[in-house]
């Protein structure tokens, strides 16, 4: 998989334009604004397209119109859902429905108090982990473990706009102090969530195949999980019709004695969930570094 360097498309122009057509004239005026936004990208972001047609193309085996279309369709879906999320966090929030499909299952998870680990991935629109867990957990058990990628302003932005997140965030760090973090959050009983269908520049990796080709996964959440006998689950939350939300959560699997035993529970869910959604799994770059092989 080619680096990642940890960083987010956006401006704070960008956001506080959506913000007043949001405010101003309704998220359904937002919406059409976003076929013209949609189109730019696919002109003036080549690389990301590229990777983007790759995946229909290439992985998803897509006819070549319909893997081009359907790269159109996965920039429109990516700018609807940034833009639910502002419109949800910022007091509309009732246009939308939410279900939660495995809340037994976090459930028996905080019982066992040995913390616990949520793995997701960059797919579908877990920023909304704080509605959900508002409505049946205490979201401050929640920490997400992240790099450092949302550029400062923008992250503060859209703070002053939506309010403070009530889940806390723990940044991975080259003096390695987020390891004594999440050892205390998972002492509290606490859940640490891993977007984990990404490494970042000099983490030990693991190669498996995915959608059919071998790419590189990271092995930290994975090992935590396995070397610790730290409950697991799998936790996506998508956008289906409607203006409804589905949160999934599903075991991981049994006691899995390696992190890559794991992560291969973990990419057969994935590779259900991206087949499902196709357009809400965010592939802007070259995942496969198969680029210069096309």
């Amino acid at each position: 998989m080619a680096n990642w360097h940890g960083k987010s498309r956006g401006t704070v122009l960008g956001l506080k334009i959506y913000v007043f057509l949001i405010r101003t004239f309704g998220l359904y005026f937002s919406y059409f604004v976003l076929w013209f936004v949609a189109a730019y990208f696919i002109v003036f972001s080549f690389s990301s397209t590229r990777s983007t047609y790759y995946l229909f193309r290439k992985r998803l085996n897509y006819s070549p119109l319909r893997a081009a279309a359907n790269v159109y369709i996965s920039y429109f879906t990516f700018g609807k859902i940034q833009l639910d999320r502002i419109a949800i966090a910022s007091g509309q929030r009732e246009k939308f429905t939410f279900e939660f499909d495995g809340i037994e299952h976090i459930k028996d998870l905080l019982k066992q108090k040995k913390g616990g680990i949520l793995l997701t991935a960059h797919i579908g629109n877990f920023n909304l982990a704080r509605h959900f867990f508002d409505d049946y957990h205490d979201p401050a058990v929640v920490n997400l473990v992240m790099t450092d990628f949302e550029h400062k302003q923008i992250k503060n932005y859209l703070e002053s706009v939506t309010g403070k997140s009530t889940l806390n965030t723990i940044v991975l760090r080259d003096d390695l102090s987020h390891i004594f973090k999440m050892r205390e959050a998972l002492q509290r009983n606490e859940l640490l969530v891993f977007a984990a269908d990404r490494y970042v520049k000099n983490s030990k990796i693991y190669h498996l195949d995915f959608l059919g080709k071998e790419a590189k996964f990271p092995q930290g959440p994975f090992k935590l999980a396995s070397r610790n006998n730290i409950p697991a689950l799998i936790v996506h939350i998508m956008r289906e019709k409607d203006f409804h939300y589905h949160f999934f959560a599903r075991p991981a699997g049994g006691k899995e004695s390696t992190g890559k035993e794991l992560l291969k529970l973990y990419l057969h869910n994935l590779e259900s969930m991206v087949k499902k959604y196709p357009h809400q799994w965010y592939n802007y770059y070259d995942f496969w570094n198969d680029h210069n092989k096309t």
